[in-house]
């Protein structure tokens, strides 16, 4: 795990720049940092360091070729990298000499040999990288199949630039890209800015399963897709398993142990993440099962009955026979994390369970520098209850044509029936053109998000051109969805940035690709039983822990922002924030809008979600925005 950085064409001091950009990551990579600039000062690459494989200096990056030819930073952990090179010591013979035991060099060495996209296709693992190709003057950028590793690029100051942190890139002197306005309807309605967007203008995220080559000369890009969500999805779903259940429930265990085991390769010490849930229980089952020894997991548990279900973690510990490590955190604990929280992420972010991802990762660094994590579950296995949700209200409204229904939704929700916030939301549900606006709809609480930013949106969530139908089942439908959007864009975002924050690698067993790909061949009937989801992941799950023991409600990993904010240390830092004189002179939010939304809050008891939007942007603003530089 670690941080890059580059800037092709940039006509400042370059050794300066880079050395600005990879201190703003330092915590992506406190073991080591370093830098390459070409001859010719065209390409400059920086890179920090977490050593996870080959702790020597053999594995130090940017990291030149055998050939001399190319020269990589790079992000991530590949799996698989011993069998790749097997296969480039067949290909290449035993002349191929490698100079350390990093798969850094084993990716850099598959990637000059059979190019970019074929190199990545075999591997399993998480990435971010640029290559540097003297020959074709070239450099190419690519991000992993399922979006676990960030890479942001655009144009700054005249230069191509990229970096794992959009924090690194307003290190660039002569930075002053503008807040890309056009994103912040997306923002205010799901609390973080999905890709290819980012906050600023000219800047994007390079999206899961792409690769980006941009030519030095010209600074002109293109992009590939080596490995599409979408694809997998449909192709998965037009040839479903053909197994039963059991054999169904034999071969997903056998892929997940698979998985794990490649997942805890490492040279440092390693553990787990473990709540009471299905997920985190499931692949920390897995890894006890298959360790020699006493796998090692971490639980935080709030004060607060309603939030804590550490009790719960410490049960399944007990009965898996790990080396479990818990602790409480208080209020003062969690409190403290929120002025932290604009430089962790470096742009706008709002899922609030990125405070107890942060403790939670903070407490596990004290003893291992790798853990995995049971992200991707309910996504993959329809976990979620909004599916069934989803679900049945399509079923109901499809069958009625929808210019009838759009002639109706507009009825509704422009007379006085829209006033009753239930009539108001079953307009805007006959509206949707696809199971995807439905979904979108579920998580719309009132009109009142879409006039918060002063200038309206031209983002488009990039799901949206998939049409309805296209799986031929509505779960599906939705949980493709969110592995296009939600997954990548926010819970991925939350748990690197927080992890990373304290220098801590997080791996995900269940977006390995053998798993995903797996998982899209599933019929519905594998993964719901009634109104209950992960029936698959459950039935892998009770070979290993009681039933009864996992039939709990489910708290989540949450706090309780709506309670903590009426707080007076709290409420004060808010208003703070909310200031309407700061709003105003920003010119960027409706300082009216907002007002209503925070008095509806204190004076009525109305919480709606976008106030702790809207203090995460304003919190990014003044510490990281243009707001820092007025200041």
């Amino acid at each position: 795990m670690c941080g890059i950085a580059g800037l092709i064409g940039y006509k400042g001091d370059q050794h300066a720049v880079i050395k600005k950009m990879n201190d703003r990551m330092f915590h992506r990579g406190p073991d080591d940092g370093g830098s390459y600039i070409d001859e010719g000062n065209k390409v400059a690459l920086g890179h920090r360091r977490l050593a996870i494989v080959d702790l020597s200096k053999n594995g130090a990056q940017p990291f030149v070729s055998a050939s001399k030819k190319s020269v990589m930073v790079y992000n991530g952990e590949i799996y698989n990298a011993g069998t790749i090179k097997e296969k480039l010591i067949k290909d290449f013979g035993e002349s191929l000499k490698f100079r350390s035991t990093s798969d850094t060099e084993i990716l850099l060495e598959a990637i000059e040999r059979y190019g970019a996209g074929t190199a990545l296709s075999m591997c399993k693992g998480m990435f971010a990288l640029a290559v540097y190709d003297k020959d074709s003057e070239t450099v190419t950028l690519a991000r992993d199949r399922v979006g676990e590793k960030p890479l942001y690029y655009g144009t700054v100051a005249g230069a191509f630039a990229f970096a794992s942190d959009i924090g690194c890139l307003p290190q660039i002197d002569g930075f002053d890209n503008e807040i890309n306005s056009d994103v912040l309807d997306i923002y205010f309605e799901d609390g973080y800015i999905p890709a290819p967007y980012s906050i600023y203008k000219d800047i994007y995220k390079l999206e899961p399963g792409k690769i980006l080559i941009v030519d030095v000369k010209s600074l002109t890009t293109k992009k590939i897709t080596y490995w599409s969500m979408k694809e997998v999805a449909k192709r998965g779903q037009s040839n479903r398993f053909k197994g039963s259940f059991e054999e169904a429930s034999l071969e997903l265990e056998r892929l997940l142990k698979e998985s794990i085991k490649g997942q805890m390769i490492a040279d440092v010490p390693l553990g787990a993440f473990l709540s009471a849930g299905i997920d985190s229980s499931t692949v920390v089952s897995l890894m006890q099962a298959i360790s020699p020894g006493k796998v090692k997991t971490f639980t935080i548990g709030m004060e607060d009955e309603k939030y804590n279900e550490a009790v719960y973690a410490k049960e399944i510990a007990a009965h898996l026979g790990t080396e479990h490590t818990e602790k409480y955190i208080t209020e003062k604990d969690a409190k403290e994390v929120i002025p932290k929280l604009s430089f962790m992420f470096g742009e706008p972010f709002a899922d609030s369970s990125q405070i107890p991802t942060f403790l939670v990762s903070q407490m596990t660094r004290q003893h291992v520098t790798v853990s995995l994590s049971g992200d991707g579950g309910d996504e993959l296995f329809c976990g979620y209850k909004s599916y069934e949700s989803v679900s049945r209200v399509w079923n109901k409204i499809k069958k009625i044509p929808y210019p009838l229904r759009r002639v109706a939704s507009k009825i509704v929700t422009n007379t006085p029936l829209s006033k009753d916030e239930v009539s108001y939301l079953k307009g805007l549900y006959l509206g949707a053109k696809s199971p995807y606006e439905l979904h979108k709809l579920e998580h719309e609480e009132d009109e009142i998000f879409k006039h918060i930013a002063k200038k309206k949106g031209k983002a488009i969530y990039k799901c949206m051109d998939i049409p309805a139908n296209f799986l031929g089942e509505v779960n599906h439908e939705v949980m493709l969805m969110d592995m296009l959007l939600y997954h990548p864009d926010d819970i991925l975002v939350k748990v690197d940035r927080t992890a990373m924050a304290v220098s801590l690698e997080t791996r995900v067993p269940m977006l390995d690709k053998d798993v995903v790909e797996f998982a899209w061949t599933l019929p519905i009937e594998y993964l719901k039983e009634g109104d209950t989801g992960k029936r698959i992941l459950r039935d892998v799950l009770y070979r290993y822990v009681p039933k009864e023991m996992m039939e709990r409600p489910k708290k989540g990993f949450s706090i309780p922002i709506s309670k903590w904010l009426m707080e007076d240390d709290l409420r004060e830092w808010a208003e703070d924030l909310l200031d309407r004189k700061k709003i105003e002179q920003a010119g960027i939010l409706d300082a009216d809008v907002v007002e209503q939304i925070w008095r509806d809050f204190t004076d009525r008891g109305k919480y709606r979600i976008q106030i702790w939007y809207i203090l995460m942007f304003q919190l990014w603003y003044e510490n990281e925005g243009p707001g820092a530089k007025s200041t």
